[in-house]
């Protein structure tokens, strides 16, 4: 099943989403867990942001990490210099694992752009052992993610096509508060946690900003790179004046916020 992300290259996304994602991935893996030993599954592990900060923070015993986009399977196994970690293509609502294989499987970033995300939720539960532990990050679009927030207004305020665009995106699979919780819930994982994990996006420039979305990466790149020449060049400058302020071109920083959640495979 095919993730509604959109990605070009590797390295528009890392300067998109990349960058950012590795510093969030040592947040999830505090609060998801982590002990020496185990067998531990990256459902849609991009570039491999998480994939490479497991074997960081504990002495695994393996990583598997599993992505739909060519792509970033591509990219996450040429980075690969760990005999630990395992890179292929997958998908997450159909994980090509047995039951009860893993001890761990966590999904950064990647479960709001599942079409079916409980179907995903309900794959990770199933190749994990019983007591072992399913988690997920998501960014919180509506309320935790000012830096493309801006961005969506600013191009909302511009046209009917923006405002619909920017509706979805605010609104994808679980990103209301509780929403992830109940899927969890609903799967019957145990124990079920969700709490906010917080850093900040921190830009050199309005270009270090604005290239990987003008070149087309994301769902925002997407909406932009469909639009004529004028409607271009007006929210080029539209979204430059909203990055400055009125103060002059130069860094930027944002607070980015996850929703995060986490819950136990029952043994019985």
């Amino acid at each position: 099943m095919p993730s509604s992300f959109t990605v070009k290259h590797a390295a528009g996304y890392e300067q998109l989403m990349g960058r950012w994602s590795r510093k969030l991935a040592p947040l999830l893996i505090e609060f998801a867990g982590l002990e020496d030993g185990e067998r531990v599954l990256d459902v849609g592990c991009g570039t491999g942001s998480l994939t490479f900060a497991l074997p960081r923070a504990a002495a695994v015993r393996e990583v598997v990490g599993i992505d739909y986009s060519p792509v970033f399977v591509e990219e996450a196994t040429r980075r690969n210099k760990d005999p630990r970690i395992g890179i292929r293509q997958a998908d997450a609502c159909a994980l090509p694992f047995p039951d009860g294989g893993f001890d761990r499987a966590l999904s950064l970033l990647v479960l709001h752009f599942v079409p079916d995300a409980a179907k995903a939720v309900s794959e990770m539960r199933r190749v994990v052992r019983p007591g072992g532990v399913v988690a997920a990050a998501v960014w919180d679009h509506l309320g935790g993610l000012p830096s493309m927030r801006m961005t969506w207004d600013t191009l909302a305020a511009q046209s009917s096509a923006a405002r619909e665009a920017r509706s979805r995106y605010l609104f994808q699979p679980m990103m209301r508060p509780g929403e992830m919780r109940q899927c969890f819930i609903g799967q019957g994982l145990l124990d079920v946690q969700e709490t906010s994990l917080a850093i900040r996006m921190d830009y050199r420039s309005f270009d270090d900003y604005w290239e990987p979305i003008a070149a087309g990466e994301g769902p925002l790149g997407k909406f932009v790179s469909a639009l004529g020449q004028a409607d271009r060049a007006e929210a080029d400058a539209a979204v430059r004046a909203a990055y400055e302020g009125g103060q002059p071109d130069g860094p930027r920083s944002f607070v980015a916020v996850a929703w995060a959640c986490r819950g136990v495979c029952p043994t019985s």
